[in-house]
This record gives structure tokens, sequence and C-alpha cells, in this order.
């Protein structure tokens, strides 16, 4: 059974939102982490870029398999987590923590309502 924290949003694509105030933090689920295996590396953007709405900005490599990560919302990424590329089992260890992705500023906070509750996200992935 997954973690699926109550105060996030999430994505059908695994990933999950924190709503810092002035900005968003972006990681990938708990359920994703485990569907991955162990990861071993990320490939970060930078800081300062601009995505759409679902905008690819990152891929994530296992033993497994390589997977995309997509912003959920439109906005700027305002800070990367460079802890990752030295350690990215970070995100298989704490996914809701030390293992986030991105820090966004979006275009539209209001926008955060469009995505799904813990609830959701439970049903979404049937746990």
């Amino acid at each position: 059974m997954s973690e699926i924290p109550d105060n996030l949003y999430y994505t059908k694509e695994h990933e999950w939102i924190r709503n810092d105030g002035d900005h968003v933090t972006i990681g990938i689920t708990d359920h994703a982490q485990n569907a991955l295996t162990d990861i071993v590396y990320i490939e970060l953007p930078e800081s300062g870029m601009t995505l759409e709405d679902m905008g690819e900005f990152a891929i994530v490599e296992s033993v497994k398999s390589a997977s995309p990560i997509f912003a959920p919302l439109a906005g700027e990424i305002v800070e990367v987590n460079d802890a990752l590329e030295d350690a990215p089992e970070l995100m298989n260890e704490s996914p809701y923590g030390e293992g986030w992705i991105v820090k966004m500023k979006l275009d539209d906070m209001s926008a955060l309502s469009t995505l799904m509750d813990a609830a959701g996200y439970a049903a979404e992935i049937a746990e």
C-alpha cells in the first residue's frame, strides 16, 4: 500500500504537488517510485525554465526503465533539487521529503483545484 499524504495534489502521471504559498513543490509519488524500483539517475531541468501544462521537465532512470516527469501545470521552475544529481535514490527513500524534484511558480495557483486530492489519487491507482 502506497503512502498518499492528504495535504498534497496528484496527477494521473504520478506526480505530487504541494502548495507552498507563492510556489509549489513537485515530486513523484510513493506509488511511482515503487513501480520504478531503484532510481539510479535523474536528468534535472534548469532553474528559470518555463513550462506549459504537462510539459516534460525531467527524466528519471531506474534499473528497470526511464520515465519522463511532467509539469502538472504551467509555470516557471524557480528551484531544482540539485542533491538528486549525487543521490537520486532520495526519490526512493523520501519521495515526499528530500526526494522532491523542483519548485515552480505557477502561472495560475487556482489551477491546483483541477488536480486530484489524496482520495482521488488512491482511487486512480486502485489502493
